[in-house]
């Protein structure tokens, strides 16, 4: 099964490759530069150039863990994908995150769980995925918390710099979730791309997030006892930040387990791991 990579320079979009290299599987992949479409025969044209079998969209994963803006323009992209996706009979796979939902709920969010969440973000993520669900027939919108990684733009790479820049972390209890390290995602959309390329029919909504919900407070501190292996940090490094409002964006992985037999992995244990990789970087850049 060939394989498009949409998004291939997002944190994801780079694990997936090093993965797909690792594997040898066939692929292509597409710079977030060369998918800002104006018009659907541009993203037609994409898909025909790729003569792909299945297509993974990163765009608005990618912009939605790293703080970016998700315009309207980003929506018509969705479709106009999942429009070609079903033309030329390519399985789309489209990376969507949790916050679609309000967070308002004090359990683990369910694939069938409506979407409810009033943010602006949250709002154009609902819109591509329902034009995924209603354009493509073959398509897996894959909802994933938070992903991390020691590159790009997200989490840890965030704090790491504020940390170095000697700000403090302020940071809140009341929002809670379940981070994903970069090569966790990975590997499930690789899993996922297995089980496609075998045969398998099932389409829809999957969760995925790591085992081990946390808050925003608790992952700073991981994250800070990691980043002391590697520099002085000072006692005000991080303090506890009061929110007025408690959110959850937790995900129930239940359905994604027992379709695709794909169970939760723990986060904590590749902190450490990409702090050191984040630092090892940062000295190969410094002059």
């Amino acid at each position: 099964m060939r394989v498009l990579i949409i998004g291939s320079d997002t944190p994801v979009g780079q694990a997936l490759r090093r993965l797909f290299t690792q594997r040898e599987r066939e692929f292509l992949g597409l710079k977030r530069s060369d998918c800002r479409w104006n018009r659907q025969r541009q993203a037609k044209k994409a898909l025909r150039r790729a003569a792909c079998d299945l297509a993974i969209d990163l765009r608005l994963q990618a912009s939605a863990d790293g703080g970016l803006r998700v315009h309207e323009i980003d929506v018509d992209r969705s479709r106009w994908l999942a429009k070609a996706a079903e033309a030329s009979g390519t399985v789309l796979l489209a990376l969507s995150c949790a916050r679609v939902f309000s967070g308002a709920a004090l359990r683990p969010y369910r694939e069938d769980d409506p979407t409810d969440s009033t943010s602006s973000l949250g709002k154009l993520l609902i819109s591509a995925e329902t034009e995924v669900r209603r354009r493509c027939e073959r398509h897996a919108v894959l909802r994933m918390g938070p992903v991390f990684a020691p590159t790009g733009i997200n989490a840890i790479t965030h704090m790491l710099n504020q940390i170095n820049s000697g700000e403090t972390l302020h940071l809140s209890k009341e929002r809670r979730g379940s981070p994903v390290p970069v090569e966790d995602a990975a590997w499930v959309i690789s899993a996922l791309v297995d089980q496609y390329s075998c045969g398998v029919q099932a389409w829809g909504n999957f969760h995925y997030c790591s085992a081990g919900a946390t808050n925003c407070h608790e992952f700073g501190e991981v994250l800070l006892a990691a980043a002391s292996q590697f520099r002085d940090l000072n006692d005000e490094a991080a303090r506890e930040r009061a929110a007025p409002q408690a959110f959850n964006w937790e995900l129930d992985c239940t359905r994604i387990c027992n379709t695709f037999a794909i169970r939760q992995q723990p986060w904590r244990t590749s902190v450490i791991g990409q702090v050191k990789e984040f630092y090892a970087q940062q000295e190969e850049t410094e002059p």
